[in-house]
């Protein structure tokens, strides 16, 4: 953005600012300078504990708060262990403004006040402190293992009772914090469970969502995750995901999801009667709220690892609020999801005769550059065809149009095409899919799988690319498709007989075979590079076979009568 200014007047604001900079400085330190020296005088050896109060403020209350000497943690360490709760107060004051505006760690001796404040007889300045333990836990300004050592967690467990809505949020973020640390989350464990999952069922909103945040982070690591659960924390979450709170359904969902991780906690996630999990979280995935839909299927798809929890899941009709959600803007997590319930076969005809593969074809339309709709959808399409029932649904859908639009999409990546190209040679195994294919495909969608056949640096997709080739017609339309390719073609197929793999070099032969019935391409391969190839795989093959004849000979009756 231009700022409106010429360039000499550019230059005399830059040289008066830095001007300016200087000089504010300079009086800076002749400040701090002045109020060290008055300090040191004896004349103030008698002054009150107001005047104490006065001068630490102006020490150590500094627009940068870089002040951290001998004289400023002496100055906090009286103020902090003082008896009047006003100068404790201005301690926590000093520490909650260093934590907005601290740049560094703070040294470790400055943590001895703190744990006298959080001593405090005063709610007042035990909350400002933890606020500022909080904000410097979260900046990293304070060693984690540092806090746990000086038996800080105590107090700060402590007023987890305090009955004060703001001191609990405070120490419960305090928890999280700590428990973020592998090494603190035993001690954090030992003492801490019970009261969070006490305030995880407060009458107060941000007290349940801290709590539940410092039970979330507890989760993410397997030995506390099993303490929680021997703790009764499952029904405590689950309860907590029919809160009208969002926040809390997302951290309550994402406990639920890393919990559910460990196959040997699904006994009691499925106790609580009438499949009342399940029933909340499909519930969650009508959400408007992206994230907490999105994670809500992320949980039933760990959860679906489990066949028993499959079928409980297919019982309740969840493909209701599933197939809503891939009607929406974000229907990533709803196809996964589908994926992971199609890839178990006793679901598969429920799936087709709810309508499934109508839909994954809708979706291919209207998303053909989203490489987890196009991996995924190939997925359900190759599991759900694999009965009779399944592969009429397929050629009554725009599930194959929709795949070989994929196919050219120019966002596509090799991963991708890959599984496109896999999806369709598996459709061309049967012949009316195979036919409806024929009659779909577009010269465009040739070319591709004419490009995708001679990449040579991913083979699995060349040869998928060419065994879809391999199966078109050479009369009609077809050849007309293929006829500006054929030089192409020849290239990639002589690649093909060369290759060591003999699926490719029969792949390669197959093709050959398919091709020469149209008599363009009969003359381009006469005494071609790939003719003279052709001939030395037979040559090849037919040594093979001679020397392989004496092997594989029956043996003689006499020999089988003895």
């Amino acid at each position: 953005m231009a700022s409106g200014f010429c360039e000499n007047c550019l230059r005399l604001l830059r040289e008066f600012t830095a001007h300016l900079r200087k000089v504010c400085r300079e009086f800076e330190q002749k400040l701090r300078d002045f109020f060290r020296e008055l300090c040191q005088c004896t004349c103030f050896g008698d002054t009150p504990e107001r005047t104490t109060q006065e001068l630490s403020l102006h020490l150590l209350c500094d627009a940068e708060t870089q002040i951290l000497d001998q004289g400023s943690l002496q100055a906090l360490s009286r103020l902090a262990t003082s008896e009047n709760t006003d100068l404790q107060m201005t301690a926590a004051l000093c520490y909650l403004h260093l934590s907005h505006h601290l740049k560094s760690p703070l040294p470790d001796a400055f943590m001895e006040p703190v744990m006298a404040l959080l001593l405090s007889a005063d709610l007042d300045v035990q909350k400002t402190i933890l606020l500022s333990l909080v904000n410097l836990l979260v900046k990293n300004n304070v060693c984690k293992e540092l806090v746990i050592e000086m038996g800080m967690l105590v107090p700060i467990l402590e007023l987890f009772q305090s009955g004060d809505g703001a001191a609990q949020c405070h120490s419960c973020a305090c928890v999280t914090m700590l428990a973020c640390s592998e090494s603190n989350r035993e001690a954090v464990m030992v003492d801490g469970i019970i009261p969070l999952l006490a305030l995880a069922k407060s009458y107060d909103p941000q007290v349940q969502q801290n709590a539940t945040w410092a039970l979330l982070h507890l989760t993410q690591s397997d030995w506390s995750t099993r303490i929680l659960c021997q703790a009764g924390a499952i029904p405590v979450l689950v309860l907590l995901l029919q809160s009208s709170d969002s926040v809390l359904q997302f951290y309550s969902c994402t406990a639920l999801c890393n919990i559910a991780a460990v196959q040997e906690h699904h006994p009691k996630l499925l106790s609580i009667g009438g499949h009342f999990l399940l029933k909340s979280l499909l519930t969650l995935v009508s959400s408007s709220v992206r994230k907490n839909s999105t994670q809500a299927c992320r949980c039933l798809q760990t959860l679906s690892k489990n066949v028993l929890i499959q079928e409980q899941l297919m019982e309740l009709d969840c493909m209701l609020p599933l197939k809503a959600l891939l009607k929406t803007s974000f229907p990533e997590s709803a196809i996964t999801l589908l994926s992971a319930l199609s890839a178990h076969p006793p679901n598969n005809d429920v799936l087709v005769s709810e309508g499934l593969l109508d839909e994954i074809g809708q979706l291919l339309h209207r998303h053909r550059s989203s490489s987890v709709i196009i991996t995924q959808s190939c997925k359900i399409i190759a599991d759900l065809c694999s009965s009779c029932m399944g592969q009429q649904a397929v050629m009554e859908s725009l599930c194959l149009s929709g795949l070989l639009q994929a196919l050219v999409s120019p966002a596509l990546s090799d991963e991708t095409s890959l599984h496109v190209t896999s999806c369709l040679h598996h459709l061309m195994t049967w012949d009316p899919l195979k036919s409806n294919l024929l009659v779909t495909i577009t010269s465009e969608q040739v070319a591709r799988l004419v490009k995708l056949s001679g990449q040579t640096q991913n083979p699995q997709l060349s040869y998928n690319s060419a065994a879809i080739i391999s199966k078109l017609e050479t009369t009609g339309e077809m050849v007309q498709l293929l006829r500006p390719h054929y030089l192409n073609m020849l290239d990639y197929l002589l690649v093909f007989l060369k290759n060591k793999d003999v699926k490719f070099q029969q792949l390669g032969i197959v093709t050959i075979f398919n091709l020469k019935k149209d008599a363009e391409f009969s003359s381009l391969l006469a005494d071609s590079e790939l003719e003279v190839q052709l001939r030395k795989v037979h040559a090849q093959t037919e040594e093979t076979r001679r020397l392989l004849l004496p092997v594989i000979q029956p043996p003689s009756p006499s020999s089988v009568n003895s």
